[in-house]
């Protein structure tokens, strides 16, 4: 028996619960883990709550990370005891995922545990910072450096945010964290921030253009938030967009693009390819401070992740959240 997270809609309604589950209801799936933590996600606390049709199968073990030790396999890949993580793969939304004492799973969705970090370690880190991470990447692979100006990050105060503050501020950009929590203030600029704006300067309908500023953004609000952006963006300035906190829709004109030459690239970290998940963690071993790292990280255990979900959907949780799966 394990305990888990697990969301059932049947008869009943819509409903999470922390339960006992026996090992023979896993999932399909060559190399079975033994999960050692998880983390507690935007998405994550979408599926818990039902506030978005994230489950696409039911009953689901939500979770879209975790790391641990590989408990069974019969995936040539990988051997008993080997110390491994998984980010995104539709775990949690169509495969049961990270929420969990066990998670069984393809073993080509895992890749080994970075030397440079603990379990702890790369769970706060997580889908947040690993999606963080290829923003950053996205941004220099489109040539933009220290020297090319300002960069900006919305929603600064959640997982993706804080990271992309850190490694940014580390790789020697003045960085702008935009958010709506002002009291999060010191908490930015400890991570890295130059600068603290307000979110409300960038959420409301906007003009096509705007006065240029920023060389680079990493947005996670979407909507106008991102509409705003692209207007205020330098000639060639690039965007990377991971994110729809503040709405799917991109209520935009093609003038950033055609008239300043602006690139909006787009980031998925859900299914993005293997090379690139290997990069993106051996950087973030390399431009992650891990003081910093530990500084924006709080830990909870699997049974306290129901009562905390609903803290993501009303803003009230800063930088990331690690699963104790072993409590």
């Amino acid at each position: 028996m394990f305990k888990a997270i697990l969301i059932e809609r049947d008869e009943r309604p819509y409903r999470a619960t922390f339960a006992s589950l026996n090992e023979g209801q896993l999932p399909a799936g060559d190399v079975t883990v033994r999960v050692d933590y998880s983390t507690l996600n935007y998405k994550d606390a979408l599926a818990i709550t039902g506030k978005a049709p994230v489950v696409r199968h039911f009953p689901m073990v939500p979770g879209i990370d975790f790391a641990g030790s590989v408990h069974e396999s019969e995936n040539a890949s990988f051997r008993v005891g080997d110390r491994v993580l998984l980010n995104g793969w539709g775990v949690g939304e169509h495969h049961w995922g990270g929420l969990a004492q066990l998670a069984r799973v393809k073993g080509e969705w895992l890749i080994p545990l970075p030397a440079a970090f603990t379990a702890r370690q790369s769970m706060a880190i997580g889908t947040a910072g690993y999606t963080a991470m290829l923003c950053v990447m996205a941004l220099e692979r489109h040539g933009v450096t220290p020297e090319s100006g300002e960069i900006l990050v919305t929603g600064a105060a959640g997982g993706v945010g804080s990271v992309a503050v850190a490694v940014l501020a580390k790789l020697g950009f003045r960085v702008a964290a935009a958010t709506g929590r002002q009291a999060e203030a010191d908490y930015l600029k400890r991570l890295g921030a130059a600068e603290v704006l307000d979110r409300a300067l960038f959420a409301s309908p906007g003009k096509p253009l705007g006065k240029e500023r920023w060389a680079g953004a990493i947005d996670v609000v979407g909507s106008h938030t991102l509409v705003n952006v692209c207007a205020s963006m330098r000639y060639r300035g690039v965007v990377a967009a991971c994110g729809l906190a503040g709405g799917l829709d991109f209520p935009a004109t093609v003038a950033p693009f055609i008239l300043r030459g602006v690139t909006l690239a787009g980031v998925d970290s859900v299914m993005c390819p293997r090379v690139d998940r290997l990069d993106a963690w051996r950087r973030l071993s390399q431009d992650l401070d891990l003081d910093k790292l530990e500084f924006l990280t709080e830990e909870i255990g699997l049974s306290q992740v129901i009562d905390r979900a609903a803290g993501f959907l009303d803003g009230r949780i800063r930088g990331r959240v690690v699963v104790d799966a072993r409590r």
